[in-house]
């Protein structure tokens, strides 16, 4: 059983996160066949040329719904979900949802380590995937997972070329007209899993190793998504342009392709954050919002110069997922005409973001407010001892829509929760008199030079400042005499070539210790990221290792 595995909230707090209006009780796949209803033919996912009205969108989810159901899976079953971004991708989420079904969101750029693992961790018996992307065979991928699986796992395949054996999604969704409709939605609306019941498995955000798996219940994931529409103010003109990997939190709920959905707006889909790809889109479907990583936003910013796009109905993008430097953050808006709203959070909770109407000085160098007033913040030494107020140390939180603990992880467990359940979230914070946060780093992307600790963040963000450097890493190197030193990879500006040295001499005008300064230069043209675009700081330590 899932249940088995997830770590419940104390009953008390449970109690008082209902009586205060927090959790509701509804399932997330309650809402659809309402909003069908309410917005009949209204646009809710365009995906290029395919448009799907909340109508289509309802109707759709209800036939692959039944489609599961024909396979043997029912509530409380898991189905890995990789697939692009993509129209199939809504469909097949709020299919999950209304059969009670628990989608697992893996991200494309997934191989068979990370599916075989985290399947066999929750128990998977089926796995979703494209044919292919970007020229990798993922239903040969999939073939290969289900078959190591411990018990019977389905193949379903989105795409022109499914493997007999496999279920064709494209061809079950081609059947879901109204026929049959009223019943299948009398089917699932009376399908009941609990509001309390797990909604959907997350993965962690970390770098090394196997993803540590987070249940989101209903009710818990519908509070954050209702938080997260308020925050930013999505409502029924918003058109929200879906660019980092769908199974990501960010895109997914905060506010993103839910959020979006359930203020009323539409969902434009984009498989790629390429500049040229997101400007062009922006103009044809007239999006008004969507959301980037700073690497990616710093690709926009590069571009933007080029740009011969209207980009003029864009009012904000949301940043997150890694440090943006205040200055690189006050181009960006300028640039494409538009607002920020930084955002700080975590799949595994607590989501903040600046007000829509922040001054620059709050929308540029924080990352805002907890979106619920329920949201517990601290920040401790490590030693677990408070700060005083306005210094830096670890951040630990819990809340309603903050998981007590991962999916069945008893021994991670005891790391990542106090014994009280605050989440410590590994991230070195300090809050700002008025309650904001400004992210400094995190607590083991330190740099240890001769018992001197280094934040690899803050280097980062002073050398993204400086002219000639597009992008910055900060990694460490190990040296015999001082433990570590500071390695920083440079993604320069077409043109430019810092060196060590001026990159020195710049950080020492902006009066940084001399300790932190860096000692290894590595001029790449193009930085690893992660999946969701973040800098992949165990690839960069092996290249600096190797080198």
């Amino acid at each position: 059983m899932i249940r088995d595995g997830v770590v419940p909230w104390p009953a008390d707090l449970a109690y008082a996160y209902r009586v205060a209006g927090c959790w509701r009780g509804r399932t997330l796949g309650s809402y659809l066949w309402e909003w069908a209803e309410q917005r009949g033919d209204r646009i809710a996912v365009v995906d290029g040329d395919r448009r799907l009205s909340y109508r289509d969108l309802a109707i759709a989810a209800d036939r692959l719904a039944a489609e599961l159901a024909g396979l043997g899976l029912g509530p409380g079953d898991t189905v890995i979900v990789q697939l692009p971004n993509c129209w199939e991708f809504v469909v097949a989420t709020f299919a999950c949802f209304r059969s009670g079904v628990v989608p697992v969101m893996m991200l494309p750029a997934h191989r068979e380590y990370e599916l075989s693992a985290v399947g066999a961790h929750v128990g998977a018996k089926a796995v979703l995937v494209p044919d292919r992307w970007r020229g990798y065979d993922h239903q040969r991928l999939a073939r290969d997972v289900a078959d190591g699986l411990p018990g019977p796992a389905h193949v379903l395949v989105v795409g022109d070329e499914v493997y007999p054996g496999s279920v064709d999604v494209r061809a079950v969704l081609r059947d879901a007209g109204e026929r049959d409709a009223a019943a299948r939605r009398d089917r699932f609306d009376a399908c009941h899993p609990g509001a309390a019941d797990v909604a959907v498995f997350l993965l962690s955000g970390g770098t090394t190793g196997i993803p540590k798996v987070i249940a989101r219940t209903h009710d818990d994931y519908a509070y954050n998504i209702r938080r997260a529409v308020e925050a930013c103010g999505f409502g029924p003109e918003t058109r929200y342009l879906a660019v980092l990997p769908a199974g990501h939190n960010f895109p997914l709920a905060n506010p993103g392709i839910l959020g979006a959905l359930y203020a009323g707006g539409r969902v434009v889909m984009l498989p790629s954050p390429r500049p040229d790809a997101v400007f062009e889109t922006i103009e044809a479907e007239r999006v008004t919002v969507t959301s980037a990583v700073p690497a990616v936003a710093l690709k926009w910013l590069e571009a933007a110069g080029r740009n011969r796009h209207d980009l003029t109905t864009l009012q904000y993008i949301h940043i997150g997922g890694s440090m943006l430097a205040p200055e690189v953050a006050a181009r960006i808006g300028p640039a494409l005409g538009c607002r920020i709203q930084q955002v700080y959070g975590m799949a595994e909770g607590l989501v903040c973001y600046t007000p829509l109407d922040a001054p620059d000085a709050i929308a540029h160098a924080t990352q805002g407010r907890p979106i619920s007033p329920y949201d517990e913040l601290r920040v401790v030494d490590p030693d677990g001892h408070a700060v005083a107020p306005g210094q830096v140390g670890e951040l630990l939180t819990r809340g309603p829509y903050t998981p007590r603990g991962y999916f069945r992880a008893l021994v991670q467990n005891q790391v990542s929760f106090t014994a009280d359940g605050w989440y410590r979230t590994g991230d070195l914070v300090r809050i700002t008199p008025d309650g904001y946060v400004v992210v400094c780093g995190r607590v083991k992307d330190l740099i240890n030079r001769a018992g001197e600790k280094i934040s690899a963040g803050e280097i980062e963000a002073l050398m993204q400042e400086l002219p000639g450097i597009a992008e910055a890493a900060a990694v460490a190197i190990p040296d015999p005499e001082v433990g570590e030193r500071v390695c920083a990879f440079v993604r320069p500006h077409p043109g430019s070539r810092p060196t060590l040295d001026t990159i020195r001499e710049a950080l020492t005008a902006r009066g940084l210790a001399v300790f932190k300064l860096p000692e290894r230069l590595e001029l790449v043209d193009e930085l690893p990221h992660t999946p969701i675009g973040k800098p992949d700081k165990k690839a960069l330590r092996a290249r600096a290792a190797g080198r």
